[in-house]
């Protein structure tokens, strides 16, 4: 994967000087893109000599929600024609690593077992923020297996208040 990092720095990079003061925007966007770049149908396709850059540019840009603005437009032709599909997804992780150093945040996953409505996760980003000592962007996944509770994930560190967590606890205090 180091290889997929380096060829996706000076893209997201580039990307981020680019957008200057609309980064969040820009982040959107390239999320979206590299969410159509994570399907394998879609790299073949690229990847496949008989496909035309132009070919494959209007099939992404068809696939997307919303309209890309001109620099989505100018960085998306560039991917193409340098044949970097498969580095969007890593493009896309970087230039949010570069966008939250700017806002001095970072990226928290929280594996929830259940649906966790927008009033709990506000009260929950106040708590998690309190306790990890900076400001998080939350991102809620869930994971079933977890019974109960949450799992917090805010780069290396984690915070595991789930149930399945607990009993695992309970069974390496039992079998000791």
């Amino acid at each position: 994967m180091a290889e997929i990092a380096t060829i996706a720095r000076p893209y997201a990079e580039a990307l981020f000087k680019a957008a200057g003061t609309d980064a969040a925007g820009a982040a959107a966007w390239l999320d979206e893109l590299a969410a159509l770049a994570a399907n394998e149908q879609l790299r073949q396709f690229a990847d496949s000599p008989k496909a035309l850059p132009e070919q494959v540019f209007t099939l992404l840009t068809g696939l997307l929600k919303s309209s890309l603005p001109a620099i989505g437009q100018n960085f998306l032709r560039t991917v193409i024609e340098n044949g970097r599909i498969q580095a969007l997804p890593e493009i896309a992780a970087q230039f949010r690593a570069l966008k939250n150093a700017q806002l001095g945040a970072f990226d928290a996953v929280v594996y929830s077992a259940f649906e966790v409505d927008s009033a709990a996760l506000a009260d929950l980003s106040g708590v998690l923020e309190k306790r990890f000592g900076r400001k998080l962007n939350l991102q809620v996944k869930l994971q079933p297996d977890l019974i109960g509770g949450i799992r917090v994930v805010v780069g290396d560190e984690v915070l595991d208040t789930s149930v399945k967590a607990r009993l695992e606890q309970m069974k390496i205090a039992l079998t000791a």
